[in-house]
């Protein structure tokens, strides 16, 4: 039997395909498992407007061209479709299109489910059948995942998190690193994770940043079904999942999306605005309507089918303007002769605006370094959408000041004090990412100066600094026992470093600080707000202290941060209240469980009529070196 004329797609289907406006193509195109007049089969759907012919082959006809020839529909919509019967699940199939040139092209399904494992290229037939186990997680997902309430991500690459002990070079299955990561998630108490990209990608080097399958779980670590499980474990433990998501472009590979039918189809023809010369990579065309509803569509897609609770967008700012990373020889213009790619903005606002309404309790964060205007504004208020923004600036701020050795900080103090005047711009996520600590950047703590122990000492007081801060928080696996490698994707983290007491401080630091800051509502209620943070003293460079103030909505939960950035001890060092209370230690990161020195203020601190920072009650302390301290007032 050859192909049934048989078809999913309505005239209505088609009417939003090519104005841009159909977000669940994945209902309607790729590879779909049915009985079709009484006969089991699969039908298939491509879009390929410009090609001659297209054919489906696979295991299933010994991959023969001749044998299945799909029907191009008499519309505008310039899909190709029809029902092979007999076609079952696990079959390996491409799709051999005569391009529009007479080419003879094997493309993998640009909706496939499944992929096979790379260096293999074919899609497989598949399905999205689960049965989920996370109702309670998605009730109680609009409360335990909005913007006023502790956001902490873990941000992790599956291949290289943790290897198989017994053969160290073979990557863990989804189910397999599930029994690990769910529990060290809880234990260390993140809120929530970010995988690094696990679409199916060709080159294992990328690190997932080069997809092919963008509607696919990556193979080399398992089924679609195995991904599920293990979102299904970590929401069953309340934990937040986000996937890293790139849209902003796609490799060359020749059984990928690039020159589809034999035309620049996803991608942009004029190369000035379809190749990106950073990433040696193709741009979406974000002006062809039918190019944002694929995306569109697959951003959906995620929500819906892997119960996902946020996509981290790459690249946002490599999106908004064709001059990114070009001279202007180099740059293609917008129809008003301006650098601004005006698709990408629609694309953007038209993806937002359809995950916010479709989804409850969800989030999209922009990994964007520019100052383009309103990044995590409404779209109905002219912003782009975003529900966050990674905050690069202040990222950027803070490492060039820590790395700084103590006796020059004097001269960089407002380097810290900076990021205030904008904070409250935008929703911003404070990120110490993948990307900090690669190319030659070094791992965190050989960031920091000084010797052992004041590496260290360093590297706890940046991580409290960071979550005291206005902004929700994302750390990079192995930072929190600082990792002394460089991120090497090939290998496992070094977790026997574990046995050494100054790491096992570092993570038992961190641990802390994600129970602070779930426990404390001064460091979370209003993240993105100016009425949660108040300056005490901003300008004590000498000494390079800064203190602060972050509020909740109730007085009771006000708390005061004391950072001291040099190895000096401070002693009967005064501080200004914010109203008069008694005031206690609640926290201080030169604990000796933390591998601190254990200097400390174990008693009650009790207000002096003493006039300090411009205010009217102070208490005296001690402010250990290299430390932060977080005070909280007692009854």
């Amino acid at each position: 039997m050859g192909v049934l004329a048989f078809s999913l797609l309505t005239d209505f289907d088609v009417a939003l395909f090519i104005s841009g406006k159909h977000f669940r193509l994945y209902e309607k195109l790729g590879a779909h498992l049915m009985n079709v007049e009484g006969t089991a089969g699969t039908y298939f759907a491509v879009w390929a407007p410009n090609a001659q012919e297209v054919r489906v082959i696979g295991d299933f006809n010994s991959w023969d061209k001749s044998a299945h020839y799909l029907n191009k529909r008499p519309d505008e919509s310039g899909i190709w479709e029809g029902f092979i019967a007999g076609v079952n699940k696990g079959d390996v199939y491409k799709y051999a299109i005569k391009g529009f040139h007479g080419d003879e092209l094997e493309k993998g399904d640009p909706f496939g489910k499944r992929w096979e494992h790379p260096p293999r290229t074919a899609s497989i037939v598949w399905d999205n059948e689960y049965t989920w186990k996370d109702k309670s997680w998605l009730s109680k997902r609009p409360k335990l995942n909005a913007l006023n309430q502790p956001l902490s991500v873990y941000e992790l690459h599956l291949g290289s998190w943790q290897r198989d002990p017994s053969e160290p070079k073979r990557v863990l299955t989804y189910k397999e690193i599930a029994v690990s990561l769910v529990p060290y998630i809880l234990d260390m108490g993140f809120t929530h994770v970010e995988f690094m990209p696990l679409m199916e990608y060709p080159y294992y080097p990328s690190w997932g940043y080069q997809i092919t399958g963008y509607f696919a779980a990556s193979s080399r670590h398992g089924t679609p079904q195995e991904l599920r499980y293990l979102i299904d474990e970590l929401h069953k433990n309340n934990i937040g999942v986000i996937m890293d998501w790139v849209p902003s472009h796609f490799p060359g590979d020749a059984h990928g999306l690039y020159n589809f039918d034999g035309t620049h189809l996803y991608e942009h023809a004029d190369m000035r605005k379809g190749f990106h010369p950073d990433w040696k990579s193709y741009i979406f065309n974000y002006d062809r309507n039918e190019v944002r509803s694929f995306l569109v569509s697959n951003a959906l897609y995620w929500f819906d089918q892997f119960h996902v609770d946020g996509l981290r967008v790459d690249a946002v700012a490599s999106m908004l303007y064709f001059d990114f990373s070009r001279t202007p020889e180099q740059s293609g213009t917008n129809e008003y002769g301006g650098s601004e790619n005006l698709g990408a903005v629609l694309f953007l606002k038209d993806m937002n605006a359809a995950v916010y309404a479709n989804y409850e309790g969800v989030h999209t964060i922009a990994e964007e370094s520019s100052t383009y205007p309103g990044v995590t504004h409404p779209v109905h208020a002219g912003g782009l959408g975003f529900g966050m923004k990674w905050m690069m600036g202040w990222m950027n701020d803070t490492l060039k000041y820590f790395k700084n050795d103590p006796i020059n900080r004097k001269h960089h103090h407002h380097q810290l004090t900076f990021s205030i005047t904008y904070a409250f711009s935008e929703n911003f996520m404070l990120p110490f990412s993948h990307d900090e600590v690669v190319h030659g950047k070094s791992s965190m703590i050989y960031k920091m100066p000084g010797d052992e122990w004041q590496k260290f000492a360093n590297l706890r007081v940046l991580y409290a600094y960071m979550f005291t801060q206005p902004g929700t928080k994302l750390l990079f696996m192995g930072n929190e026992f600082a990792q002394t490698h460089e991120w090497d994707f090939k290998n496992s983290l070094d977790w026997h470093l574990l046995k050494h007491p100054p790491h096992l401080g570092m993570q038992k630091t961190v641990r802390a600080i994600n129970k602070l800051y779930r426990a404390e509502p001064a460091l979370y209620e209003y993240s993105f707000s100016h009425e949660g943070f108040e300056w005490i003293n901003a300008d004590d460079a000498q000494r390079s202290v800064y203190i602060y103030i972050r509020k909740g909505k109730k007085a009771q939960d006000t708390l005061i941060v004391i950072l001291n950035l040099t190895p000096v001890l401070w002693e009967n060092y005064l501080v200004g209240l914010p109203f008069k209370a008694n005031w206690k230690e609640i926290f201080n990161t030169d604990a000796t469980e933390f591998f601190g020195s254990g200097i400390a203020n174990s008693e009650l601190l009790k207000p002096l009529h003493e006039e300090c920072h411009g205010r009217e009650f102070s208490i005296s302390l001690n402010v250990p070196p290299l430390s932060a301290v977080v005070l909280k007032s007692v009854k």
